[in-house]
């Protein structure tokens, strides 16, 4: 299996790796066919996210997407990120083994748990006002 430089760089020095503390969201997803378990944090100010971390437990391209999805979406409006796609995350990377496709498919589901965690919390804590 061949993987691209990219994928290899961002799983040899993965960015925005670890925990956030207090974080304003936190999504979870895994496979449980491969084992692949990716869990991501958001830090979210004025409706952008302003922090994203990651530990992902997992082979090199579940590292590297996850890597990669930080990269894609720190900074930007939570509109904004959660348009980003699997594919993107994989093209992003110059591509990934097909075997390995579903890896961006966990990098960006996990994305999207996050930022429905910051949103239902956050509704949450509006309605108990």
């Amino acid at each position: 299996m061949q993987y691209s430089a990219k994928v290899l760089e961002h799983f040899r020095n993965p960015r925005n790796m670890g925990q956030i503390e207090d974080p304003d969201g936190v999504g979870e997803v895994g496979n449980p066919i491969c084992g692949d378990v990716m869990k991501l944090y958001v830090k979210i100010d004025d409706e952008k996210i302003a922090d994203v971390k990651f530990e992902t437990f997992g082979c090199a391209a579940a590292i590297a997407t996850s890597s990669m999805v930080t990269e894609m979406v720190m900074g930007k409006p939570i509109d904004e990120a959660l348009k980003i796609s699997a594919r993107a995350v994989a093209q992003a990377l110059d591509g990934l083994p097909p075997i390995k496709m579903h890896c961006s498919n966990l990098a960006a589901d996990a994305l999207k748990a996050a930022i429905k965690d910051y949103r239902s919390k956050k509704s949450a804590a509006a309605a108990s006002k």
